[in-house]
């Protein structure tokens, strides 16, 4: 339940970028608090769908307010205040009676606007571009519809009053409110995009390594291009470099099958037929662990088996089909297509995945029933599936967010399945380099020899990085250097300490690198002004009275007003 005191909704929401002072809502700080909460008795179901389904296992339940607590819509229109008896007032004036203070979209209005009366469009759109947020985002698409209608009734067609701007923003007034009270999980990211860019600038200086040319039509790619795409688990996107250009997952989507068939099949089934160790030998070898299963899911012969556990029983058609919807899913409903090209040249160029289909036919590694050479078709038509470096983006971030598509709201494969795909992303996913890359860069990813490397940032982000030339492990060169910038310069290691390790900027922290370190009595007295504990006092005690036998420690308790008399 979204529930605020008067006195401090001001210094909380926009507190960080509210420049008009409202003297209006002022209140007299001597008197009693008065609570206000956001009630589903609210009409319009619309804005109470869009929090429930705004990024679930996160927002807050919906309770009834207790009594003695006003229920408001979050829009201002048509608001229902709790009580009111039903007198037959203009709503504006119940409100007004009843203290009740402006809605979220007059503070969002007033924060925007900067003491103007009306907002240019443009300059709303800007702002909203600076959150992360993208204009063409699913979650938005009616506030953008109706502001492209609204500015068609306006007078000059590029700005909008208060009441015009209300109108265009209540279907998605959480979204942006969250947005602009710098509440999604990289509150300030400008400043963090204009680092992502001075990374990417200093990989492209990079001009090592070779196009993979075992498959001709991966050949053709030029080694110049370089891209980089990211989307947080809030939906916030960036992109730099040739982000637009499709390219084929390879290897890429070697995890992602492997959630798939996780997410139809479950764990224990699918490992059955596959191991879970890294087999510290070249991903096409021909060679099985001493139980005769591939080592990894990761590796070709692992991802040959796995695919036959998907759809057992239906045709190549119903099968590809079928992963392909699932992959739209992930990415939000944008780019993911087919190279029918690329198809063709894998297997006319796939004399080595042929020997370890029937080297595993042979060993009995496949579900019972299973036709090997269908299976291989299939196998290569899922290399064959191109993305561009945004799409990909928003694949690695439904990983990030636990298998709900951030731009979409979606769940898209359980927690079970994210989990174990993200393990064997970390131990497994980077080929030979697996190793190495788990220690400085700490973060599962995986690999492609068309130069991807699909990055994921648990709780944050997904990242896809993209460059042709590939190092002689088989890994993008600048996509490796870009990976490991990152994570020298934001604590996003598994392994960082995100309370002490000081070195590195923190982008999950408003101001990024600046961390609060200060925990006196200051602190808890502000904590108890805010949470209005009457009666109790939080008080300093030495380690003494608390059994700490650090003489540095200094310890808080709360006692009650029984004990202070």
């Amino acid at each position: 339940m979204l529930q605020f005191r008067s006195s401090v909704v001001l210094k909380e929401l926009f507190r960080s970028s509210l420049k008009r002072p409202l003297t209006s809502i002022s209140r007299n700080k001597a008197s009693s608090p008065v609570f206000y909460s956001f009630s589903t008795a609210c009409p319009d179901v619309n804005v109470v769908s869009k929090v429930k389904s705004f990024h679930a296992g996160r927002h807050r339940p919906w309770l009834r307010p207790p009594a003695g607590v006003r229920a408001l819509c979050t829009k201002t229109e048509g608001a229902v205040v709790a009580g009111d008896g039903g007198s037959g007032e203009p709503s504006g004036e119940k409100r007004r009676k009843a203290g009740i203070l402006p809605s979220l979209e007059d503070l969002l209005f007033y924060t925007i606007a900067e003491g103007q009366e009306k907002i240019p469009a443009h300059k709303f759109v800007s702002a909203l571009k600076a959150t992360g947020l993208r204009t063409g985002d699913p979650r938005l698409k009616e506030c953008m519809d109706m502001l492209k209608v609204t500015l068609k009734s306006t007078s000059d067609g590029v700005s909008l009053d208060r009441h015009l701007f209300k109108k265009c923003v209540q279907s998605n007034i959480v979204l942006l409110t969250q947005a602009f009270r710098k509440k999604f999980v990289i509150p300030d990211f400008q400043p963090f995009s204009s680092h992502v860019d001075k990374l990417y600038e200093s990989a492209k200086q990079l001009s090592g390594g070779q196009v993979a040319d075992y498959i001709p039509q991966l050949a053709k790619f030029s080694p110049d291009l370089w891209a980089v795409s990211l989307c947080t688990v809030d939906g916030q996107r960036h992109t730099v470099g040739d982000t637009k250009v499709p390219f084929c997952l390879q290897s890429c989507v070697k995890p992602l099958k492997y959630a798939i068939a996780v997410h139809d099949h479950g764990t224990e089934y699918v490992h059955r037929f596959i191991g879970k160790e890294p087999s510290g030998l070249r991903f096409n070898k021909l060679f099985l662990n001493e139980d005769d299963k591939p080592h990894n899911p990761m590796v070709n012969a692992g991802a040959i088996v796995c695919t036959s556990l998907i759809k057992q029983g239906a045709s190549n058609a119903e099968k590809f089909d079928y992963v392909m919807n699932f992959l739209q899913k992930m990415a939000g409903n944008e780019y993911v297509g087919f190279s029918n090209a690329t198809f063709q040249s894998e297997r006319e160029s796939g004399d080595r995945n042929f020997a370890i289909g029937y080297y595993l036919k042979e060993k009995k590694c496949f579900p019972e029933g299973t036709d090997m050479t269908s299976i291989l078709d299939f196998y290569f038509q899922l290399c064959s599936i191109e993305v561009t470096c945004e799409s990909a983006s928003v694949l690695a971030a439904t990983l990030a967010n636990g298998g709900f598509c951030p731009i979409t709201g979606e769940r898209v494969l359980s927690p079970e399945a994210v989990r174990d795909t993200l393990s064997l992303m970390h131990s497994c996913g980077m080929y030979d380099f697996s190793g190495q890359f788990a220690f400085h860069v700490g973060l599962p990813a995986k690999s492609g020899v068309s130069g991807g490397i699909l990055l994921v940032v648990p709780n944050v982000m997904g990242v896809m990085c993209w460059s042709p030339p590939l190092d002689k492990l088989g890994n993008s060169v600048r996509g490796i250097q870009f990976c490991t910038d990152l994570v020298s310069l934001f604590n996003f290691h598994n392994y960082d300490n995100l309370r002490h390790f000081a070195k590195k900027l923190d982008p999950r922290r408003e101001g990024g690198d600046q961390r609060q370190h200060t925990f006196g009595p200051m602190d808890y007295e502000s904590l108890q002004q805010e949470l209005a504990l009457k009666d109790t006092l939080w008080k300093k005690v030495s380690p003494q009275e608390c059994d700490e036998d650090s003489s540095t420690t200094v310890v808080y308790r709360m006692e009650s007003a029984v004990d202070r008399s």
